[in-house]
């Protein structure tokens, strides 16, 4: 059966999800909408849409590769994919190398000091409330998930993360944090959302400078530029 995009079902801060005339399939619209403190400000920028979805693509590639399965089936154009449609758990799980962003504030920690081993963290997603931190107990309390999808969760994170450190390694980066959400598929668990730039810190490992979406929230400018600095660096296919 021939995949037909239909109605536009949810439209988040950088991507728009459509149905298909497969149940079973979704296609998702990479935009070029550029958001930060929760959307209070947003602004339009060149080719983030297109940037995005090839370094998306081009990540759950390598991680399907590896063994870890993903939501993602094929990119259809520069900026629509087409994914398997998920029961999303309403749980981030954030791994974190180094700290940065919302831990230092937490905890006044100086901002990349190496955490040996990562830490990992959990967030209700829930933008009205700011995504607020939980913990395992108030997920399965709560019917977010069960015990062992929550370990599942936190398993897949860890294993993405030696995967994803070495690829970036390679390319002279540092992978500082990410985040990934996760859904049910058949029953199984499987990576959701994206992995771009705009869900995880990346810096230059010798520079420190920053290479991710901390260059739009802190108004540092070359915002896509640096995106598609990292795409190179990595080996995603542009064009």
């Amino acid at each position: 059966m021939q995949i037909e995009k239909q109605k536009l079902i949810y439209k988040g801060k950088a991507k728009s999800v459509y149905e298909t005339n497969d149940a079973d399939y979704l296609i998702l619209h990479f935009r070029d909408d550029t958001s930060a403190f929760n959307g209070e400000r947003v602004e339009q920028l060149g080719r983030k849409g297109q940037v995005n979805n090839r370094f998306n693509a081009f990540i759950m590639q390598k991680l399907d590769a590896a063994g870890i399965e993903t939501h993602f089936e094929q990119q259809l154009s520069d900026d629509e994919v087409l994914v398997k449609r998920l029961q999303m758990i309403p749980v981030e799980c954030v791994v974190r190398n180094f700290a940065a962003g919302s831990l230092v504030r937490r905890l006044g920690l100086e901002e990349g000091q190496a955490l040996t081993p990562p830490t990992y963290e959990l967030f209700f997603k829930d933008d009205a409330l700011g995504d607020p931190m939980v913990n395992e107990s108030l997920s399965i309390s709560l019917g977010w998930a069960t015990a062992e999808q929550l370990a599942q969760m936190q398993a897949l994170s860890y294993q993405v993360n030696d995967i994803l450190k070495k690829l970036f390694d390679e390319g002279g980066l540092m992978l500082v944090d990410f985040k990934l959400e996760f859904g049910v598929y058949h029953d199984r668990i499987v990576l959701g959302d994206e992995f771009s730039p705009d869900g995880c810190r990346i810096w230059d490992k010798d520079t420190k400078k920053k290479l991710d979406k901390d260059r739009f929230r802190q108004s540092l400018g070359d915002v896509i530029e640096s995106y598609e600095e990292v795409a190179q660096r990595i080996g995603v296919p542009l064009n």
